[in-house]
Parts: C-alpha cells; sequence; structure tokens
C-alpha cells in the first residue's frame, strides 16, 4: 500500500502531455591466323554463352526478375487480425483518440519521471540502496495498469524481475513472448544544463516526450502494457499464451535481470518453446530513396580485451628508454593501426538488406547493384579474399561499415600512481563487436600476435589468456561478457510449405498493416547487446525491433544522450503495432 501511495505522488506538469594504345600493324600474311582465332573465340563463346551471359547482360533487372535480390526479399501484404468484436472494434476507434493519446503521453512522462538507473558499480540486491528504485517503478505500473494487474499472473523474479503471463486456451501453442527493460543509463552531472528540458522531467511539448528513457526504453515498456491493458478492456481473450518480461538491469549486461528471467522461462516451458519474441531495436531508416523497416534478427559478438603490462619499477629521475605507459602506448598504436577487414558473411543480415535495396529502392547505387548481382551468380566471398561488395558497401557510412566490420576499441587505460615514481603495471581494455562469420577467438588470437611483436622487442614475456600474472611480462585477458554472435533469425516470409506465414512474415504483415505498403521491410542487425542475449534457446525468431513510427520522425530518439526524447505520435503507434501483432500471431497457423 505504501508503494502504491509513493507511486501515486508522480505528478505530470500540465504542459506535460547517403593513349588507348594504337593497334599494332597486321601484315598480310598474319591474317588467316586472326580469322581464325576469331573464328575460335566466337565458337567458344556460342558453347559458353549460358557462363558469359551474367557477365555482359545490364546490371538492373526489372522488378521481381533477379532471383538472387526478389527471392529473398518478399514483401508480405498487409496482416489484419480475423477475429473481432464490438469490443474490439471500439477498441481500434479509441486507441486513434484524442483521450488515449493524453492517456498515454501521461503515463510515459510519469514513467521517465523515475530515475531507473543501473549503474556499473551496483551491488548486491537488498544491500545496495540504489536497487530500490525499482520497488517505486513496479508500483506506478500497479496503479497504471489495473487490469492487467487483477487478470494476469504476475511474478517477481529475482526480486526486480517482472514476468506477466496471460495464459491462452490452447495450452499446446508455444507462446509469444513481448520485452523491455525497467532501467535506464545515468544522466552524467557535466551534461545536465546541456539538456533542453531536465532530463528526468517527463517534460511534455506539444510532440515529444522528454527524458532519459524516454526512446531506451520505457516507450516499449509502456506501449506493449498499454497494448495488453486495451485487449483485456476490449475482452480479448487469447489462445496463444502471451508473456511480458521485463528486466532491470539491460544497460550494465542483464546478469540480475534478464540473466534470470530467462531461464525461470526456460525451466517452466523447456527449450525452443517460445513462438517469438520482441525486443526493444531497430525501427525505421529512410535508405536509397526509400522507407524501410528494419527489425534486427542478428547481434555482433562481445569481447573485453584486458591488456596488462608489468615493468620493473623506480625512481622517475632514472628512467628507462621505454616505461611500461610507452610500451602499452606502443602497443595501442599497433592495435589502431591495422582495422579489421569488412567481410558480409552469407547469413549477414546486411546482405538482406542490401537485396531489399536492389529490388525496392529507386536510388540504390548502381555498383552496388552490379557487385550485388555477380555475388548472387558466383556465390560466397571466400574467406581469404578480398570481399569487394563489403569493402563498396562500407564506404557509406562508419554506421554501415560495423555491420560487416568487427570493431575495436580502447576504451579504458590506467597506470601510474605518482609522478615521480616509474608505473611497475599498466592496463588497457579494449572492447570488441564481433562480426557474423567471425569469433572472438579471432580477436584474441590478433591480440596475442600483436602482444609477442611487443615482447620481442622489450625482452617481456607472454601470457595470453592463461590467467598468469608475473614481472616483465604482457597479460592478456577477457572479461566474463565474452558473447558468440547470436543465432540469426530466418527471414523467409513463410514456412517451408510456403503456405503458412512464419514470425518474420506474422512481424512483417502487422507492420504494413499498421503504416501502408509504401513501407518496406528489410533485415538488419544490432551492433550491440540486448536482454535477448539470455534467450536464445528459447526461440529461433527472435527480433529486436522498435515498430513506433511518425513519417519523417527517423533514428533512436538520442539514445544515451542529451537531449532524449520520444514522439508521442510514434508511441501511441507503437500500442496500435503491439495490440496487432499479438492479435495477429494469436490466429497464426503455427505450434
Amino acid at each position: 500500500m505504501a508503494s502504491e501511495k509513493a507511486a501515486d505522488t508522480i505528478l505530470v506538469s500540465e504542459k506535460a502531455q547517403g593513349e588507348v594504345p594504337k593497334s599494332y600493324a597486321r601484315s598480310p600474311a598474319r591474317k588467316p591466323t586472326i580469322v581464325l582465332l576469331g573464328l575460335f573465340f566466337l565458337a567458344s563463346a556460342a558453347l559458353h554463352w549460358r557462363s558469359l551471359a551474367p557477365l555482359l547482360r545490364p546490371y538492373r533487372p526489372s522488378h521481381g526478375e533477379d532471383a538472387g535480390t526478389a527471392a529473398q526479399c518478399i514483401q508480405v501484404d498487409g496482416l489484419v487480425p480475423n477475429r473481432t468484436s464490438t469490443k474490439l472494434h471500439e477498441m481500434e476507434a479509441f486507441v486513434s483518440s484524442p483521450e488515449f493519446r493524453n492517456k498515454s503521453i501521461t503515463r510515459l512522462s510519469n514513467a521517465v519521471q523515475i530515475p531507473s538507473v543501473s549503474y556499473d558499480d551496483l551491488g548486491d540486491i537488498g544491500v545496495d540502496e540504489r536497487w530500490d528504485i525499482f520497488y517505486l517503478f513496479d508500483a506506478y505500473l500497479n496503479v497504471t495498469y489495473p487490469l492487467i494487474h487483477s487478470k494476469l499472473k504476475k511474478e517477481h523474479v529475482n526480486t526486480h524481475g517482472l514476468l506477466y503471463t496471460w495464459e491462452g486456451s490452447d495450452k499446446d501453442l508455444k507462446p509469444t513472448l513481448l520485452m523491455a527493460h525497467q532501467d535506464v543509463v545515468p544522466v552524467p552531472d557535466a551534461t545536465v544544463k546541456s539538456w533542453t528540458h531536465p532530463p528526468f522531467s517527463g517534460f511534455y511539448d506539444g510532440k515529444y516526450v522528454w527524458g532519459r528513457g524516454a526512446s531506451d526504453c520505457k516507450n516499449q515498456l509502456m506501449a506493449i502494457m498499454g497494448a495488453v491493458e486495451l485487449l483485456l478492456a476490449a475482452e480479448f481473450q487469447p489462445t496463444r499464451t502471451i508473456l511480458l518480461s521485463f528486466g532491470f538491469d539491460e544497460e550494465c549486461s542483464g546478469t540480475q535481470g534478464a540473466g534470470q528471467l530467462a531461464p525461470f522461462i526456460e525451466e517452466r516451458y523447456g527449450k525452443d518453446s517460445i513462438a517469438a519474441i520482441v525486443d526493444e531495436g531497430a525501427g525505421f531508416e529512410e535508405q536509397w530513396g526509400s522507407v524501410f523497416s528494419t527489425p534486427a534478427v542478428a547481434e555482433k559478438g562481445y569481447t573485453d580485451v584486458v591488456v596488462t603490462i608489468r615493468m620493473p619499477g623506480g625512481h622517475s629521475s632514472i628512467p628507462p628508454k621505454h616505461t611500461s605507459i610507452g610500451v602499452l602506448s606502443e602497443m595501442i598504436t599497433m592495435i589502431e593501426e591495422e582495422q579489421y577487414s569488412p567481410r558480409l558473411d552469407d547469413k549477414n543480415p546486411y546482405l538482406g538488406a542490401l537485396q531489399c535495396g536492389a529490388e525496392y529502392a529507386s536510388d540504390f547505387p548502381n555498383k552496388l547493384r552490379k557487385l550485388l548481382h555477380r555475388r548472387s551468380d558466383h556465390g560466397q566471398t571466400c574467406k581469404n579474399r578480398k570481399d569487394r561488395l563489403a569493402e563498396a558497401a562500407a564506404e557509406q557510412s562508419n554506421q554501415v561499415r560495423y555491420l560487416m566490420q568487427t570493431s575495436q576499441a580502447v576504451d579504458i587505460i590506467s597506470g601510474g600512481a605518482k609522478v615521480n615514481a616509474l608505473p611497475e603495471r599498466v592496463s588497457a581494455i579494449v572492447n570488441h563487436r564481433i562480426n557474423i562469420g567471425e569469433r572472438p577467438r579471432d580477436a584474441h588470437a590478433r591480440l596475442t600476435k600483436i602482444a609477442d611483436e611487443v615482447a620481442e622487442k622489450y625482452g617481456l614475456k607472454v601470457h595470453a589468456f592463461d590467467d598468469v600474472e608475473e614481472a616483465s611480462s604482457i597479460m592478456l585477458s577477457h572479461t566474463n561478457t565474452t558473447l558468440e554472435p547470436a543465432p540469426v533469425t530466418p527471414t523467409n516470409a513463410y514456412t517451408d510449405d510456403e503456405q503458412l506465414l512464419s514470425p518474420y512474415g506474422i512481424l512483417s504483415g502487422t507492420t504494413r498493416a499498421l503504416y501502408g505498403e509504401e513501407i518496406f521491410m528489410a533485415p538488419s542487425l544490432s551492433t550491440g547487446n540486448t536482454d535477448t542475449r539470455y534467450y536464445w534457446d528459447l526461440t529461433r525468431h527472435i527480433f529486436r525491433y522498435g515498430p513506433g513510427y511518425e513519417e519523417g520522425e527517423l533514428g533512436l530518439g538520442n539514445v544515451h544522450t542529451v537531449d532524449e526524447k520520444q514522439s508521442v505520435v510514434a508511441h501511441v503507434n507503437a500500442v496500435k503495432w503491439f495490440g496487432t501483432f499479438i492479435r495477429n500471431m494469436d490466429e497464426a497457423k503455427m505450434a
């Protein structure tokens, strides 16, 4: 009761709502030879026309003609639920009303006003008081969504993890699982004055709700809850069970939240027990003259490598030629001098995005079309050869480059304690996001090779990932956050028999039903990692997707930076999308 009163005290402001060489002279004596060679070439060309034709024909196939693109980018027609009722019709009208818009503004604004920050150095739950803010957020959800809390089963997993279960009538059907996280990243004190509106004000300016968490990802959580509350009010009865799973430490790796929720769900339902998962992620992008909806169907891998150098100390007035800091700096320079190469693995969803662009985008670059067409004819680039398609695609932007390239960034460096004492131990942490088709061990091997070169130059030993630390050495280790690239979700629009929509097809049809068929679907991947890293064993069908969209409003709303905000039109559209997706999944003819 006390927590409900605390939640009731949260108030919203009034305004809150991209010289040809000369020919050689030919003597008469050589003419027959030339003629014979010409005839031979023509005969060979005729015999090998099938193999030569792809190299000679134009590189702008007509719409739907190129199997290398169109077959990989089938667009599903808008999918509208069949099972309806008077109350569901009334619900569909209400969700477009000014009354519901105002209610949605109030709900999201109030949620942003609760500073549910997660920190990298949080202690144990129940001991570190900084976790206690999640009691308040939980209480706020209780009073905001009364039907959910009176009709659905709610469980607390590891105190603050929230799992809601809406039982379907057919227990043989795999559940639909919707995800979001309750926590937000901190706002550095030095940046507070740079915000247009205070970062936890939830201020509404007539178009946006402003504040930390407005777009990452309390908007997603509140949209899911809003959709379910509406369906309950409309007396919708699901056939397929619906699960809502909300972690609370996604911004610091999710070990306490999703890391506990996923095994809890798996223990109850088993492996491969979920029909589909939708979590936060990519949304809508304008590419090559068209608007694409781009659910992420994969994530890059991850590894942090700690480089530690131990060298003798001493007084700084009698220094060696190179201190441990100097040696570490040289190694960092070597790491940064040689970047990873772009490589587009056949499983990389960005290949699908290029295929969709070639098929549906009016301004798709001819160079990429040509290289894509050649790849479809000749197969994947060998691993030891330059990937010309990836190299050309990477020229579009750094953001695109790192969809096809392992990234490396030295983010933390430490060493030295006194200005007149030579540092005996210095370290740096190199963060890697691992490309699809590569492994964290590839990054480990590369850094080991560089460490060997530096160690030989300075007479040091190397301990690479063996947990040994000794004087006069270079040590490499990785943290417990190392993660392989995620399994790639199938993006075929239909099931194997080509008659029934797949989960990706249902997601696509839901999106195009809401926004119109001028929106094209294309797969993407996430360069970061969401809470879905813990859910891989539950389903092959994982979508990291932000379905809220307003025309002209593209991008992620200043996620993790100053002036984070959320378009209210997009937010209400996300409520509509989740409501429609739940119903479409409920009617789907699949296990």
